[in-house]
């Protein structure tokens, strides 16, 4: 059956917060498992055990739904608050929780999967691409950039170029063992190693930016 959207009648009525969850936790199965080509709305409204008007009552399209399920799952270790500079709280407290929740979130299996999938597939689908990354990496780096900025104006740190910090911060962040569990050579790193490697990597980046 076709993907493309179905108008509903009652477009103002209230969305049910348990299905969307539902739909989401199944695009992302779907997604991951028979790629984004190979998985239709219709499927997804069985995953999730929910009416296909349903889904797109929450999701106008399959593009819109793709990209709400690559948000979710930022959102799951990083969400908005994370990004934000609460008055009295140290600014290496707040790296140190964005550097925890970035790491697990890079080295888990549905991220390395969902990275695995778009390079077999976004070559041949450069608009998935670009949608995967507005919706995840460049989301990450917009918030970062502006809490960077923030800290800037605060005094607390020197930085003049905040995007470029925060790309600097993520990269560093990524390490050689994402590196090799996204090609298949490694496995995840112990809770002692991964800490130490944000640890070093907070403390480079304080280092590099104090005033």
């Amino acid at each position: 059956m076709s993907d493309n959207p179905v108008s509903t009648n009652s477009p103002g009525r209230p969305k049910d917060m348990a299905k969307r969850q539902a739909i989401l936790d199944a695009a992302k199965i779907l997604f991951l498992s028979n790629g984004y080509a190979s998985t239709s709305m219709d499927a997804v409204a069985v995953e999730a055990g929910v009416s296909k008007l349903t889904v797109y009552s929450h999701f106008t399209d399959k593009e819109t739904l793709f990209s709400a399920a690559v948000v979710a799952k930022c959102e799951e270790q990083l969400p908005v608050m994370y990004f934000e500079l609460p008055a009295g709280v140290p600014v290496e407290k707040v790296l140190l929780t964005i550097a925890r929740g970035f790491h697990v979130l890079i080295n888990s299996e549905e991220s390395v999967n969902l990275h695995r999938l778009m390079m077999t597939s976004g070559s041949q689908d450069p608009k998935l691409s670009q949608i995967f990354f507005e919706a995840g990496p460049l989301r990450m780096l917009q918030g970062m950039e502006r809490l960077l900025g923030k800290i800037d104006q605060s005094g607390a740190l020197s930085i003049p170029k905040p995007l470029t910090a925060a790309e600097h911060f993520f990269c560093l962040l990524k390490g050689t063992a994402n590196f090799c569990l996204l090609y298949g050579c490694g496995g995840q790193l112990s809770a002692e190693a991964a800490e130490e490697h944000v640890q070093e990597v907070v403390g480079l980046f304080m280092r590099a930016y104090r005033v």
